[in-house]
């Protein structure tokens, strides 16, 4: 019997609700964009949904622009795994700013990756606010 190819979709990304990662929920889409303005806890990523893949291992792993530590080291792009957990799974891939903002400003490569093949990637441009355009946006 011919082994089944898992399908994968990417059903949205952009700006998203809070992220509770103990809730069985995913956040909700708000804007779907890759333009991204640096306001403090702005969530953002992508969820895609994955059927026929039960039990495989995909890899995730999210590249900063240049993020410092406490200690004012740099940041190794955040990894890691996690297995499908049915035949119908939707999965949310992303982050959020904190303070401070400033090493946070830059492109966000996201993607996941399964059996050494990338299934999705986004990549996010995260930009200070530009205060200038607000106002202009509203006729002044």
């Amino acid at each position: 019997m011919a082994k089944r190819s898992p399908v994968i979709e990417m059903t949205s990304y952009g700006i998203y609700t809070q992220w509770d990662s103990n809730s069985k929920h995913l956040p909700k889409i708000q804007d779907f964009t890759t333009d991204v303005t640096a306001d403090i806890d702005i969530e953002f990523g992508f969820v895609v949904n994955i059927k026929k893949a039960k039990g495989v291992v995909i890899e995730y792993c999210i590249e900063h622009p240049g993020i410092l530590s406490k200690r004012g080291e740099l940041l190794e792009p955040f990894t890691g795994e996690i297995h499908v957990g049915s035949n119908d799974w939707d999965f949310y891939l992303g982050d959020t700013i904190w303070e401070p903002i400033e090493d946070k400003l830059g492109k966000w490569r996201m993607s996941l990756t399964m059996n050494g093949r990338v299934i999705a990637e986004k990549v996010f441009h995260v930009c200070a606010r530009d205060e200038s355009q607000f106002w202009k946006r509203r006729g002044f």
